[in-house]
């Protein structure tokens, strides 16, 4: 379903032309400047899905082992097949009899590159910041069957199918496990293979693109959200005349169910996206693997188009290899959401802050009944009543008509994709009423664009004023676009501390300085270098010309945001330059530099 965005907030808070960053600005206006894909090799392709898909069985006097990895290339370290094996499987208490889906993430070995990182690269530019890769971890989205068999001496069937990926597009994975497992698990081996072949001749994921991916004889369509799309706005994947091959149509990669994620802890679901905006440590607590991992996955995306810049864990087990580090008592428990169903961890977190308790997800038909915040000396055991134990207190009043709107949604049995929508849309103008006085406030850090002299380096971005920042949210705070009370100011403070303000910043600095280099260049090519050299001595043109060439090259590695035709001209006066010098300079600046 598509949500179409309502007038976007910021749309009254002009900033003057010369102060604006906007890194998108030569942004076309059919989508993100197109990529050529390079030469790419035998499993190139499957590689920029996905790093492996493994098979994780049980055995008696092993426990659970990777007995399958295709392609058999590819690569995989003991801890991270270790991580596999225990993240693969459901917790025994958790009783999950059928078929079972949940994704988990965890930690990458040191030291691993990807010979196609470069490549990969150019999508990670035009993702949305939700969507990038994951640098140093790993998803793992599993489709786990358990099923009774006389014949076996467990007398069950165990055995998970897991994908491994760097993407976080847990609806696209999910709904391609529900194509290959069944299949796998009633035709084994050759079916995975047949599954990777086609895999490999999909095109890259390319976010902005129509994508149509042939697999086990049905036909996927998707599109893969840009970060030039408008928040809050989906753009559906319509049917064409040509589709009378496509089967499945997927709205969204990524997007899970938040209101059936937030159902069991509704009332809640203001404090929690507090709790989460300022990188607070929580776990959930959830009877099975699937609603651990859901529940996690809807509190990091709460906070969309914000990144959540701290781990967060979907499911997480006794066995993992941070456990020490993430339930010591020796110190404060890490900025970290985990996602556990062992009743081991209602001992062994007891000490954590924040608690949530999720009871079975039924089918959103109900209302749950009011909740108050329990206290946390309350939670004794994972057989707790569910709820939120904890002793925050939020910073904003509650907002009552949400509350109202989704309890008249479920009285009048409105579709759970309408009642998603309109949480979606609440938590998008919530985040953005409160990241736009941030946005405006460093958008005047940027220097003035007639400072910019092309023969001097391009000048500094203005710190940070922590101070200065709280003075502007008294004519421009988030009183403009949102209608909620409360102590703005404080929850400003708390998140100035923490990770995902870092993160943010961070982000929004490295794109500014891109956009200063980029207008460095562009006043560079401007000027007329012919006549500006004529008063050089040799030397100087030599060392101008070198450089001309770094920063052309700087400027293509990066990506920077330059006018179009801007490197193309600069690359011209280069070569205009380099014809006024003599013969034997010029074969020496003409030869490419050494690696």
């Amino acid at each position: 379903m598509a949500s179409q965005g309502s007038e976007a907030p910021d749309e009254q808070l002009e900033e003057p032309e010369d102060m604006r960053v906007s890194p998108a600005e030569e942004m076309p206006v059919d989508g993100p400047p197109a990529v050529e894909e390079p030469l790419l090799l035998p499993w190139d392709r499957f590689s920029s899905w996905l790093h492996c898909i493994c098979v994780v069985g049980f055995d008696l006097e092993l426990g659970q082992a990777v007995e399958v990895i295709y392609p058999h290339h590819s690569k995989l370290t003991e801890k991270e097949k270790t991580s596999i094996c225990y993240l693969s499987f459901p917790d025994s208490n958790s009783g999950c009899l059928g078929d079972t889906q949940f994704c988990f993430r965890f930690r990458q070995a040191a030291g691993r590159k990807s010979s196609l990182g470069c490549f990969l690269d150019h999508f990670d530019r035009d993702a949305p910041v939700c969507l990038k890769r994951d640098q140093g971890y790993y998803y793992g989205y599993v489709y786990f069957r358990q099923v009774r068999d006389k014949s076996l001496k467990r007398g069950y069937f165990q055995k998970s199918l897991v994908l491994i990926s760097k993407l976080p597009y847990v609806t696209f994975f999910h709904s391609l496990l529900k194509l290959i497992a069944p299949e796998y698990f009633e035709k084994q081996e050759p079916c995975l293979e047949a599954a990777c072949n086609d895999i490999d001749r999909w095109p890259t994921p390319c976010p902005g693109k129509i994508l149509t991916l042939p697999i086990m004889g049905v036909v996927m369509k998707l599109r893969i959200p840009t970060c030039y799309d408008k928040p809050g706005t989906s753009q559906l994947v319509q049917s064409a005349p040509s589709d009378s091959l496509v089967s499945i149509i997927l709205p969204t990669v990524h997007e899970v169910d938040l209101f059936r994620c937030f159902h069991p802890v509704f009332f809640h679901i203001q404090m929690l996206w507090e709790l989460v905006l300022l990188g607070e440590a929580l776990v959930v607590m959830a009877p099975s693997p699937a609603e651990s991992s859901d529940t996690v996955l809807a509190l990091v995306s709460c906070i969309s188009p914000l990144r959540y810049c701290s781990d967060f864990r979907p499911y997480f087990t006794i066995h993992d290899s941070e456990f020490k580090e993430y339930t010591t008592r020796t110190q404060a428990p890490p900025s970290v959401i985990l996602g556990v169903t062992n009743p081991f961890f209602a001992k062994t977190l007891q000490h954590w802050p924040h608690i949530i308790r999720i009871g079975d997800m039924k089918q959103a038909g109900e209302m749950a009944k009011q909740m108050k915040v329990k206290k946390l000396k309350n939670l004794k055991t994972l057989d707790s009543k569910p709820g939120v134990y904890t002793a925050y207190k939020p910073f904003l009043n509650k907002d009552e008509d949400i509350i109202k709107q989704l309890q008249k949604g479920v009285q009048q049995k409105r579709p759970s994709a309408a009642q998603n929508a309109i949480l979606r849309r609440y938590f998008l103008e919530l985040t953005q009423s409160f990241i736009i006085p941030l946005e405006r406030y460093v958008a005047s850090l940027m220097p003035l664009q007639k400072s910019i002299s092309p023969w001097k380096s391009p000048p500094q971005l203005r710190p940070f004023n922590q101070e200065e920042f709280m003075k502007t949210l008294e004519k421009a705070g988030p009183q403009l676009t949102s209608r909620l009370k409360g102590d703005w100011i404080g929850l400003y403070r708390q998140f100035l501390r923490s990770p995902n303000f870092d993160g943010w910043f961070r982000n929004r600095r490295k794109e500014m300085m891109q956009k200063l280099e980029a207008l460095h260049l562009e006043a560079l090519c401007e000027e007329d270098l012919q006549l500006r050299i004529q008063k050089h001595t040799e030397v100087e043109t030599v060392d101008l010309v070198l450089k001309l060439k770094e920063k052309l090259t700087q400027a293509e590695k990066d990506q920077l945001p330059v006018k179009p035709g801007t490197l193309p001209r600069l690359q011209a006066h280069i070569e205009n330059i380099i014809l006024t010098l003599p013969e034997d300079l010029q074969g020496i600046l003409h030869k490419p530099p050494s690696p």
